[in-house]
């Protein structure tokens, strides 16, 4: 078993300037009354400032009374857990709380507020003054990839489970919070949704790089998000903690191998991420360009369609030649449903967008959703060939190596 203190090298690194904290939680005990086995039992470990820690186990083993004693939701019976080295029994229960953000299944908003209030609830709380509120609402909403002025007066009846799942991650980054809890957020929304609201995830965290804990039932999801992952057997006992590579590579005990399932080889494909790949530019062009010049070259280049931006870089619309007439200009239209792939997208992540587009491949974004280029089937399949080859190879030299001397020369 890996040792709770054990820290192991994150997968990837991440761009932004950590913002968060160190999280320890050292022997931390849940006792509910009337009940003999403790909910959560010594549990000790430390979670690195800025990275995303996933809790994952079976029903029942204390992953989210543990994720609620870090902002006493849920008070523990004994242990410590402290924040960047403070002890947080010491602090008054409800400034923790305005210091930590919180966001739950479906968003939790409050129904009789728009998305600025919703969002604003902290920092007024806090004591900020309106417009410094109001410049960190905009900023918030447009950090989630909803325009500030589209959005901002709507309720949460108006919004879709997905757009009000982003409101729910803006209100928690609201006061600038050191440490988010994420408690099965993206539990409640459908498969495509989940993805694009996971892709989302990655892309703040990389700009911001917060201290994150998320609990989840879900190992893919936690394969995907997590630096690291926590893995949880009955009363909160540590089974595994460390890196989604190296729990798929080498798995601490039974336990561990059965929770990862079957497929942990294709597992380990969906740790390559899109951003691990080429890339090809495609044809863009700016909502409002002249169409001819647009045409020309995408006859030049055999494509089929156009990816048109905004004037901030931003995918709106992906449009057939057949729609731009010569003689007139690209259209400003904003697709709604247009789908696209954050750069940490994983490549499984690639083909189930490219399996639904059109198109046959699918747009990809960077930092603050600026167009990065498109991914296609065949660069994909290419990539995990090359991968599958690789292990292959590996296995074989090991067997090669492993081998005595007469079955070698046979």
């Amino acid at each position: 078993m890996t040792s709770p203190d054990t820290q192991p090298e994150p997968g990837a690194e991440s761009v932004g300037t950590i913002s968060g904290a160190e999280l320890t939680l050292d022997k931390v005990t849940k006792r509910y009354s009337g009940q003999k086995a403790a909910a959560v039992d010594e549990l000790s470990l430390t979670i690195p400032a800025g990275e995303i820690v996933m809790f994952v186990g079976p029903s029942g083993c204390g992953k989210t009374t543990s994720l609620k004693m870090i902002n006493r939701l849920v008070e523990p019976t004994s242990g410590t857990i402290s924040i960047d080295g403070q002890d947080i029994r010491r602090q008054n229960v409800n400034s923790l709380r305005r210091q930590i953000g919180y966001v739950i299944q479906g968003g939790s908003l409050f129904p009789h507020q728009s998305v600025a209030q919703n969002i604003a609830t902290v920092p007024k709380l806090l004591g900020w003054d309106k417009a410094r509120i109001s410049a960190r609402v905009e900023e918030l909403l447009d950090l989630v990839g909803l325009d500030p002025r589209r959005y901002a007066d709507r309720y949460p009846r108006e919004l879709s489970g997905g757009q009000q799942q982003r409101v729910g991650v803006a209100r928690g980054l609201a006061a600038d919070p050191p440490v988010i809890l994420m408690d099965e957020p993206f539990g409640a929304v459908d498969p495509i949704t989940r993805q694009r609201l996971q892709d989302e995830l990655l892309s703040i965290q990389r700009e911001l790089r917060k201290t994150i804990v998320c609990v989840t039932h879900d190992i893919d999801e936690a394969i995907k998000l997590g630096d690291r992952i926590l893995i949880l057997q009955e009363g909160a006992q540590i089974a595994q903690y460390d890196t989604p590579e190296n729990i798929l590579a080498a798995p601490a005990n039974e336990f561990v191998e059965d929770f990862v399932g079957a497929g942990s080889t294709l597992k380990q494909l969906s740790l390559t991420r899109v951003r691990d790949v080429d890339l090809s530019q495609g044809v863009t062009a700016r909502a409002g360009d002249p169409a001819d010049p647009v045409l020309a070259e995408a006859r030049a280049q055999r494509a089929t369609g156009v990816v048109v931006l905004d004037r901030r870089n931003r995918p709106i619309d992906w449009i057939r030649l057949r729609q731009l007439k010569p003689g007139s200009t690209v259209p400003s239209r904003v697709d709604e449903d247009l789908t696209t792939l954050d750069e940490d997208a994983t490549l499984n992540d690639a083909l189930d967008t490219m399996l639904t587009s059109s198109f046959g491949s699918a747009v990809v974004t960077g930092e603050r959703d600026r167009y990065l280029g498109l991914i296609d089937f065949d660069t994909v399949v290419s990539h995990m060939r090359a991968v599958e080859e690789s292990a292959q190879e590996a296995v074989d030299a090991a067997e090669s190596g492993s081998a005595g001397p007469g079955e070698a020369e046979a």
